[in-house]
């Protein structure tokens, strides 16, 4: 099993706990577990044994089949991913006043090195040659609208939306704003 399919496990449990008004505390009890346990899996910091998982699927009186039918269709395949600002999922991982966690990009992937940069791109500064990178790459903008092209999509992002791509993919950008824009962009080579 891939991290996201790992991740909408969790996620599933909750969305069918509470959409059956069923606390923490009755479904551990119908499982057979703690509720710390139903607690660390809902909330992503462990993964359950299939046994557990049965239990937690059974006792939510949900059928196997469709538990899981559209867990698969919720991981994108596409070379290219984009999270809208606002569609970031916000979790618990902690329980300290003040933290705010906002899940905005789960994916597996094999990488060896990583590369961390803050793009500056002046007012109307732009690619004009489609380029390659050996690298997975996920950009996040910071500040200002970006036009990115992949392959032949084009895709404009805005202040908090997050892009994510096979870098071996021909690809360029443009600032598109009034304003200097600005990207964190995070290479898995």
């Amino acid at each position: 099993m891939n991290e996201e399919l790992l991740l909408l496990i969790g996620d599933k449990i909750r969305a069918k706990r509470t959409q059956k008004n069923i606390t923490l505390e009755q479904l551990a009890n119908r499982a057979g577990v703690s509720k710390g346990l139903i607690s660390q899996i809902e909330n992503n910091r462990t993964v359950p044994s299939l046994p557990v998982l049965l239990n937690i699927i059974h006792s939510l009186e949900e059928d196997l089949r469709t538990f899981f039918e559209d867990m698969q269709d919720s991981i994108n395949k596409s070379h290219v991913l984009i999270i809208r600002k606002g569609q970031e999922k916000m979790f618990s991982k902690e329980p300290v006043k003040g933290f705010s966690y906002k899940r905005i990009l789960t994916r597996s992937i094999v990488s060896q090195a990583t590369d961390v940069v803050l793009l500056e791109l002046k007012k109307k500064a732009g690619r004009k040659q489609m380029i390659r990178t050996d690298a997975f790459e996920c950009k996040y903008v910071l500040q200002g609208d970006i036009e990115y092209q992949v392959n032949d999509e084009v895709f404009t992002l805005h202040e908090g939306d997050t892009l994510f791509f096979d870098g071996r993919a021909p690809h360029r950008l443009k600032n598109i704003g009034d304003t200097e824009a600005l990207m964190l962009v995070v290479y898995l080579f």
